[in-house]
C-alpha cells in the first residue's frame, strides 16, 4: 500500500467507480468501489469474464451466502485484472507513448520517483540510463483496490426459498464485509454514512484485520467522517475490538456528490483545524486502547502505532486548493471525485448523461429529496432516472418495481420493510393521503413528496451497463447520477492524463464560470440549506427543532469567524483572490444574520439572537 500519488478517486454511486481500479491502479492511483449492489457486481464479473474469454459460472440468488460470494469473486477478478495490466505496464519499454512512460509522467513533479525519471530521461550516458531504468522499474507500485460500505444500508435478508429470516451476519452490510474479508485483496475497506455497531463488531471475526507476527495489516479500515467527535467515538469502539483505523477521510457535509449529511453546521475548515491540532492526541489515545485489546485477545501488539493518515475530500477543484489542504493542514492526501465523472477512461457514465454533466451549470446541480433514505441527495436536473420517474407518475403508475431493494426501510403499511420509491409503497401512501380530505394545494404538496422518490439503488448502476453494452435494451434503462456542485466548473470531457495534470497544476480544466473558493462554496451551500430547512419547520416549530437550528447557526458563525482569520494566510493566492473571498464570506454572514433577525419577529417560538 505504498502511495505514489497525493490524491485518490473516491467511491462514486454504485456503478460509476465499480471497476475504476482496473483503469487507474496500474498507474499507481488508488480508488474505491462500492459494495452496495451485488447484482451489478455479478453483472460486471460476467462482463469481464467475456472480456477475458473466461468461463462465467453464475452465482445465483438461490445459492447460500450468494451476496458475499459474488463480492469475493468479483474482487478477486479485479485483483487479477490489475495484476495483469500492471505486469504488462512494467514490461513495456521506456518509449514515447508507452504505458510505462505514462506511469511516470502522471506522477506529481515533486515526487522522488518523478525526479529520478527526469534524471533518467535527460542523462546522456547510455550506461547510466540503463541503471536508472532498472531502478525505476523496481519502484513501480500499483494503486490500492479499495472498497466502500455505506454502513446504514444494512437490510435484513430472508431465505429466497422459504422466506424465513436469515441470521444477522447475512444482512447487506455484514455480507459485504464478509465478501471483502474473504477476498485476496491487500487493501482497505472504507465505512461511510455513520456508525453501525453490529458491522463494526463483526470485523473482529476476520484475521486479516489484525496485525500478523510482523505487525503488518493485510486489510485496513478507513473511516469517512464529518467531524472530530464522531471520529473519536468510532475509533474507540473499533480500538476496543483490537481494530486499528488506518485513515480518517474527512468529507464536506454538503459540498460533495451523492448523499449529503449536513453535520449540524460544522464547516470543513474548522473540522480540518481540529484534526490538525489533535492528531497526535488521537493516535496516542487510540493506540493505548488498541494494544490493550490485542493483548487481551492474545494477539501480537505492535510496539509503535500503525500509520494513521488524515485525508480530505469534497469540493476540491484547483491545484492551489489541493496544495493548501496538504501543506497548511498537514494532510496525507486528498480525494477528487466529481471531476472524474467527465473522464471516461476512469468512470462509467453513459453518453447522454456524460454530455449533460459537461454542460451542467450551477443551477443544474441541486440538493434533492429523491433519495428513499430521506437524506438530501445531490442531483442533476433532467436526468433519465427523474424523467422516467415523472412519466410513471403522469400515467398513474408512480413508483418503481424495486428490483433490488437495498434501500428498504419503511414499515408504515407493511410488516416487512419496503422502499419509499417502490410502486407498492407509493400506491399505499397515496391511497392513505386520499382519505385525509386535504385541500388541493395541500394534497399536491404531499403527492409530490411521495412520487418524488427515485429508485437510485438500481438507477445509479445503469450507466455502467449501458456504457459497456451489458444490457439487451438500453432504452429500458434510465440512469441516475449524483455529482457534487463542483461539476458546474468543469466542462471538458477529459482524459486521465488531463485530469491528473489539472490536479497537479500542470493544466487548467476549469471553464469560464466564476468558481468561489471551496470553503466559501461550502459555506454558501450550508446557509442555503439552513434557510431551506428552517422554512420547512417554521409553521410547526418545536423546542427541540429550534434548539437544533440555534446550534446550527452558532456553528456556522464560528466557521465564518475562523475563515475570516484563515484567508489572509493564503499567501499563495493573489491579494485580489483573498479580498474577494473575504467579501463573499461577509456577504454570506449578513445573509444568515438578516434571515435570523427576520425570523425572530415571525417565528412562533423565536430563535435566539
Amino acid at each position: 500500500m505504498c502511495r505514489v500519488h497525493t490524491f485518490h478517486v473516491p467511491v462514486m454511486g454504485t456503478g460509476f467507480s465499480i471497476d475504476t481500479p482496473v483503469k487507474v491502479a496500474p498507474y499507481g492511483i488508488s480508488s474505491v468501489m462500492s459494495l452496495v449492489d451485488d447484482t451489478l457486481i455479478e453483472k460486471m464479473r460476467a462482463y469481464y469474464c467475456q472480456v477475458l474469454k473466461e468461463e462465467y459460472v453464475p452465482i445465483t440468488k438461490y445459492e447460500d451466502d450468494f451476496r458475499a460470494r459474488r463480492i469475493t469473486a468479483y474482487l478477486n477478478q479485479v485483483k487479477r485484472l490489475v495484476e495483469m495490466k500492471f505486469a504488462a505496464l512494467k514490461d513495456s519499454p521506456f518509449a514515447v507513448g508507452s504505458e510505462l512512460t505514462k506511469y511516470f509522467e502522471l506522477l506529481p513533479d515533486h515526487s522522488p520517483i518523478k525526479q529520478l525519471y527526469i534524471k533518467m530521461a535527460t542523462t546522456s550516458s547510455a550506461a547510466e540510463r540503463k541503471v536508472l531504468q532498472e531502478a525505476l522499474r523496481d519502484r513501480l507500485v500499483p494503486g490500492d483496490i479499495n472498497v466502500n460500505i455505506m454502513t446504514k444500508l444494512d437490510r435484513a435478508n430472508f431465505n429466497p426459498k422459504d422466506k424465513s429470516p436469515l441470521p444477522q451476519e447475512y444482512s447487506d452490510a455484514l455480507s459485504a464485509l464478509r465478501g471483502y474479508a474473504q477476498s485476496e485483496l491487500r487493501s482497505s475497506i472504507i465505512f461511510s454514512a455513520g456508525f453501525n455497531r453490529s458491522l463494526y463488531a463483526y470485523i473482529e471475526k476476520f484475521d486479516d484485520f489484525f496485525p500478523d507476527e510482523y505487525g503488518r495489516l493485510k486489510k485496513k479500515v478507513i473511516l469517512k467522517v464529518s467531524d472530530y467527535r464522531s471520529t473519536i467515538i468510532q475509533g474507540k469502539f473499533l480500538a476496543k475490538k483490537g481494530i486499528w483505523v488506518s485513515e480518517y477521510r474527512i468529507e464536506s457535509g454538503l459540498n460533495c456528490g451523492g448523499h449529503a449529511f449536513a453535520s449540524d453546521g460544522y464547516l470543513m475548515g474548522p473540522i480540518l483545524e481540529e484534526f490538525k491540532q489533535k492528531r497526535g492526541e488521537l493516535v496516542k489515545e487510540l493506540f493505548e486502547i488498541y494494544t490493550k485489546a490485542l493483548k487481551d485477545k492474545g494477539r501480537v501488539a505492535p510496539a509503535q502505532p500503525h500509520e494513521v493518515l488524515i485525508t480530505a475530500q469534497g469540493g476540491i477543484g484547483t491545484y492551489l486548493e489541493d496544495q493548501f489542504l496538504l501543506e497548511y493542514y498537514g494532510l496525507d492526501g486528498t480525494g477528487w471525485a466529481t471531476p472524474f465523472l467527465l473522464v471516461p477512461e476512469v468512470t462509467n457514465v453513459d453518453q447522454e448523461t456524460l454530455l449533460k454533466l459537461s454542460r451542467a451549470t450551477e443551477k443544474d446541480v441541486y440538493l434533492s429529496d429523491v433519495s428513499p433514505l430521506g437524506v438530501p441527495f445531490n442531483n442533476l436536473r433532467d436526468n433519465p432516472s427523474d424523467r422516467a420517474k415523472d412519466r410513471r407518475a403522469q400515467i398513474g403508475l408512480p413508483g418503481s418495481a424495486c428490483p433490488k431493494g437495498h434501500l428498504v426501510s419503511n414499515t408504515e403499511f407493511t410488516k416487512e420493510p419496503i422502499c419509499t420509491a417502490s410502486r407498492q409503497y407509493q400506491k399505499l401512501k397515496l391511497e392513505d393521503l386520499a382519505k385525509l380530505n386535504l385541500d388541493q394545494e395541500a394534497y399536491n404538496v404531499k403527492y409530490r413528496e411521495v412520487v418524488n422518490k427515485a429508485c437510485i439503488c438500481n438507477d445509479l448502476g445503469d450507466g455502467v451497463l449501458i456504457k459497456n453494452n451489458a444490457v439487451k435494451d438500453a432504452a429500458k434503462h434510465f440512469p441516475a447520477v449524483c455529482p457534487g456542485p463542483n461539476i458546474a466548473y468543469f466542462t471538458k470531457i477529459a482524459s486521465l492524463r488531463e485530469m491528473v495534470d489539472h490536479i497537479y497544476g500542470r493544466l487548467n480544466l476549469l471553464n469560464n464560470t466564476y468558481r468561489p473558493n471551496m470553503f466559501v462554496k461550502e459555506l454558501k451551500i450550508y446557509i442555503d440549506y439552513f434557510i431551506r430547512e428552517f422554512n420547512k419547520i417554521v409553521q410547526t416549530p418545536t423546542e427541540k427543532k429550534l434548539a437544533y437550528f440555534n446550534e446550527f447557526r452558532a456553528n456556522l458563525l464560528d466557521g465564518i469567524e475562523y475563515y475570516q482569520g484563515l484567508f489572509p494566510q493564503m499567501m499563495e493566492q493573489t491579494e485580489e483572490y483573498r479580498h474577494r473571498a473575504l467579501h463573499e464570506i461577509e456577504e454570506l454572514r449578513l445573509t444568515l444574520e438578516n434571515f435570523v433577525q427576520d425570523n425572530l419577529k415571525t417565528a412562533p417560538t423565536p430563535i435566539s439572537a
